[in-house]
């Protein structure tokens, strides 16, 4: 970090979806937290923020007139983008991130739910979060929708079941649209908020949790690499 304590506007878009181990790698940083979706309001621009996280949730990009909140977000992930301020997107927040950058976000064939494998292409190994992270690994998914690459973005990661789950765009704004973020806790929350979206995918709850017994810990220690490199951003 360039800055002694820079501040940081977070975008949360359910209570089980929080930064999680973003937080942990934030220590050094003031959060403000914006739950626009219990009605706080979205800032206007990023003005007096050193950068911008944006959070995952039930919502859909292209659900504007249902959550007009969405349409304040892009606003002002638009302006974070013009201001060159470092931008993080999760899952809906690599969504927003991508139609802020004009290339379309739509339902994908099938939900992708569950933990399967991500792979980074030769790009990534230059990347500044991505370098030197294993060719492949297990991660948590959690989305119905996917997003075409934006102009000028440089894809980093992909899955058998989604193109494109990672990009860069300029130096400073990233979207993942997997989780690297999850703890145990928010995970068992998750199965439970969710439950009528896990049944309706035919995705076992259980087998989430117990598949994280193998997975959890190796992904956070990729997570905490990845969320430490881009706060050198800020």
């Amino acid at each position: 970090m360039k800055k002694s304590s820079p501040t940081l506007l977070v975008l949360q878009h359910a209570p089980c979806e929080t930064p999680g181990l973003i937080a942990d790698a934030l220590r050094g940083c003031a959060l403000q937290t914006i739950r626009s979706y219990d009605g706080e309001p979205v800032p206007k621009t990023l003005a007096g923020a050193d950068g911008l996280i944006i959070l995952g949730g039930p919502q859909s990009v292209y659900e504007q007139e249902r959550f007009p909140y969405l349409k304040d977000e892009l606003r002002l992930i638009e302006d974070a983008l013009r201001a060159s301020k470092p931008i993080l997107g999760i899952c809906l927040g690599s969504q927003l991130l991508a139609a802020a950058l004009g290339a379309k976000v739509y339902p994908g064939e099938q939900r992708e739910i569950g933990w399967h494998k991500v792979i980074l292409p030769f790009e990534a190994r230059r990347d500044t979060l991505f370098n030197h992270l294993p060719f492949s690994f297990m991660a948590l998914h959690w989305h119905g929708d996917i997003f075409e690459l934006p102009r000028s973005a440089v894809s980093l990661a992909s899955s058998v079941m989604t193109e494109h789950q990672a990009f860069r765009h300029g130096f400073h704004a990233y979207g993942l649209l997997f989780h690297l973020e999850m703890t145990r806790s928010q995970i068992t929350e998750m199965t439970t908020t969710f439950a009528d979206e896990l049944n309706a995918a035919g995705v076992n709850a259980q087998a989430i949790l117990d598949e994280a017994d193998d997975h959890l810990k190796p992904l956070q220690e990729i997570g905490a690499t990845v969320f430490q490199r881009w706060a050198s951003l800020l």
